[in-house]
């Protein structure tokens, strides 16, 4: 038998996959903070918050697939059409023009543009790694989960700044096809190096065409329109078992 492991929080994304769960003969069961019971399930799917996920994750013995932080600084400039670099939250303080930040992983305040490092927020170690991009005005951005170097489902998520939720997710079949093919094109790159399983974000930048905006780990990643049953086949391969060696 498998479970689907999900926060305590009720959230719309995690009750979609709660039914999808349903649907497939899955036991569900929520976690409280941190704390999990023993689950005599064969296998255990998680789709937790990124601030418990590793623990969580670990208790069951088991890993979370993510990517490493400076991926996105890694990726071919052909592929993010940006300019993108890593450093620490103290050295981005000292920025002088306007420059997108955010954290590499964790979403622990909001990614936006800054006009200086000086109204980055405070309260944060100035040793945390963020990842600064020059700014650039998306049309249309579209999450895509992704399995095997596939994508199995994707939806628009953001269309120029406004939440696609308001449209019900609509995007044409021009659309859908073009950020499919732009992900796919990635992930098929060699120079590209990614888990089995993850959410890789792709839009279009005005005046440069479809660039990836980042990528991260499918066991805690929002689903927006996504097809939910499709969310969680990949979600169901985004942990391994961490070998003990015994």
């Amino acid at each position: 038998m498998t479970t689907l492991l999900l926060s305590s929080r009720h959230t719309e994304d995690n009750q979609a996959l709660w039914r999808a769960a349903v649907q497939r003969g899955w036991t569900v069961e929520r976690v409280h903070g941190i704390g999990v019971r023993e689950i005599e399930d064969e296998e255990i799917v998680l789709y937790v918050e990124g601030l418990f996920a590793p623990t969580i994750a670990n208790s069951l013995g088991m890993r979370l697939l993510d990517l490493d932080e400076d991926w996105l600084v890694r990726l071919p400039h052909e592929y993010r059409k940006r300019n993108v670099s890593i450093t620490t939250l103290g050295e981005a303080r000292r920025l002088t023009i306007p420059a997108f930040v955010k954290p590499p992983n964790e979403k622990l305040f909001p990614a936006k543009v800054h006009a200086t490092g000086e109204s980055l927020p405070v309260g944060y170690d100035d040793d945390m790694k963020v990842l600064v991009a020059e700014p650039v005005e998306w049309e249309v951005e579209f999450r895509c989960f992704v399995l095997e170097g596939a994508v199995r489902t994707l939806s628009p998520y953001l269309r120029s700044s406004r939440l696609a939720k308001l449209d019900g997710y609509s995007a044409t079949d021009e659309e859908l096809a073009s950020a499919r093919q732009s992900a796919e094109k990635v992930l098929a790159d060699p120079r590209v190096v990614t888990p089995r399983a993850l959410v890789l974000d792709v839009g279009q930048i005005v005046g440069k065409g479809w660039a990836v905006v980042e990528a991260n780990g499918a066991w805690g990643s929002g689903i927006y329109g996504c097809e939910p049953d499709e969310v969680l086949e990949v979600v169901r391969h985004a942990v391994e078992r961490i070998d003990t060696g015994g």
